[in-house]
Parts: structure tokens; C-alpha cells; sequence
């Protein structure tokens, strides 16, 4: 089974640069999208046109905002949108699909850079999903979850790390919470086979940060240590433009 996951920016936006055609070329079993920024209804007809996929969308309540929707050419056996926390369900954030060996969990974290209060958002999400699929491993479930988890784990996750310390997505705080998810037997599945710097999955558009490589990899594969044998392949898709940030893809024995 081979996934991708991408923060499109948009999916309005991304169609009008060729995603339909992108998706039928690359034919991934399943595509997990972040930031979609769109309700399922509002989703462009080329987007919805693409065939032999089943579609699950989760939106945020503030319209316009977040959105996350999972592309799936296996039907799941269950779906779910959230975790049961309202005030992190609401925000269209979570799209779970079960499957026969392992649940996946397609997630765009929140960006803790707004404000003290967002990023005390952001920590408290960390701290509810962890228990969350902490908890379904107890009961012997597979995990895989992925998306735009909007922080660089350590310094060679960026190009600049000694001057974004003090910014949200590479705060010694943030970056802890990794560090606790990898303690407790969640594998980063990227640096299963890739341990070289410069590998990043978003650039600044502002700056024209992509033209340089002055990037960050926020966008991640995790998999907890009993279903990581199962990862044959693990890699960013740096080619694929149309966002500020690039696919990532993982590829599975099932």
C-alpha cells in the first residue's frame, strides 16, 4: 500500500494548478490532504471527477479555515473525524480511517504561531492525540499517522535552526513533545532510511525560500515500533510543486 500525505494549501487553490491530473498520474492507494481550506460541497468537480477513490473530507466550523480529506482507493472499514475533544474535533483536523491491519490517522496539527493562547492549543492537541493512539496501541492496534505536524524535530529537520529557536515550530517545547512520542515507541519512519541533512517538506513563500532549499520538515510518517516492519519505503517529494509545501510518501507490506 503505497500513501501520501500533503499540506495542499488550498484545494481550490492546488486544482487550478493541475492536482486532478497529478492524482490520476501518481495513483497513490490513498492520499491524505491538509489544509484543505474547503467544505466536501466546495471541493472543485475535477477534484471530485477523479476516479476509484473513496472520498472522506473533515471541515473546520470557521469556514474557509484548516480541513483535512483522505482519498482512499481501499474502502475503510470505519471513519472517524476526531478524537472525541470538541475544541480539537471542531476544527476539521482529523480524518481516521480503519483499516484490516492498522488505523491511520490523517492529521494537520495546529501552528502554535498566532499567539500564547495558540500555541497552548497546539501543546494541549499533542498531549490529547498522544494519549489517544497511546491508548490504541495498549489494546493492540496498528498506528499510522501522518500530515503537517508543524514542527521541525531537531536541527537537521532545518536550515536555520539556531535563529528559529524562539519561533513556533521549533520551540524547545514542541520539539519535546516528539522527543516524548519516540520514547514511547513512535518511529519517525523518514529517518528509518534517511539520515542526511536538507530534507525538507516546506519553504517559506514569502522569501522564495524553495528556490534555495531554506526549508523545514514538518510533514511526517510516524508508526508505532511493532507495525514499523511493515514500512518498506519512506521519502518526500520535493519535485511535486503547486504548495508551499511537498508530498510525503510511505509505502507498506499489508
Amino acid at each position: 500500500m503505497r500513501i501520501i500525505s500533503w499540506n495542499v494549501n488550498g484545494i481550490r487553490a492546488i486544482s487550478k494548478k493541475g492536482f486532478a491530473d497529478w492524482l490520476r498520474a501518481e495513483g497513490p492507494d490513498v492520499l491524505c490532504l491538509q489544509e484543505t481550506k474547503a467544505e466536501l460541497e466546495q471541493f472543485p468537480k475535477d477534484v471530485l471527477a477523479v476516479e476509484g477513490y473513496h472520498l472522506y473530507a473533515s471541515s473546520a466550523e470557521k469556514k474557509g479555515y484548516s480541513g483535512t480529506a483522505t482519498f482512499t482507493k481501499v474502502e475503510p472499514e470505519k471513519v472517524e473525524y476526531g478524537i472525541g475533544e470538541k475544541r480539537f474535533d471542531s476544527e476539521g483536523r482529523f480524518v481516521i480511517t480503519h483499516y484490516e491491519k492498522f488505523i491511520l490517522f490523517n492529521i494537520y496539527f495546529p501552528n502554535g504561531g498566532a499567539s500564547t493562547e495558540r500555541l497552548q492549543y497546539k501543546l494541549d492537541f499533542y498531549d490529547a492525540f498522544l494519549e489517544y493512539i497511546d491508548a490504541l496501541v495498549k489494546k493492540k492496534k496498528n498506528v499510522v499517522f501522518c500530515g503537517d505536524v508543524n514542527t521541525a524535530h531537531r536541527e537537521i529537520d532545518l536550515a536555520r535552526p539556531k535563529e528559529n529557536e524562539k519561533n513556533s515550530g521549533f520551540m524547545p517545547i514542541e520539539r519535546a513533545w516528539i522527543d516524548r512520542a519516540v520514547e514511547r515507541g513512535w518511529v519517525d519512519t523518514f529517518r528509518m532510511f534517511n539520515d542526511k541533512p536538507e530534507q525538507y517538506t516546506w519553504w517559506d513563500y514569502k522569501t522564495k525560500a524553495r528556490e534555495r532549499n531554506i526549508g523545514w520538515r514538518i510533514d511526517y510518517f510516524f508508526a508505532n515500533k511493532g507495525f514499523a516492519d511493515a514500512v518498506m519505503a519512506s521519502t518526500i517529494m520535493p519535485d511535486v510543486e503547486g504548495s508551499d509545501h511537498c508530498p510525503v510518501a510511505l509505502e507498506l507490506k499489508t
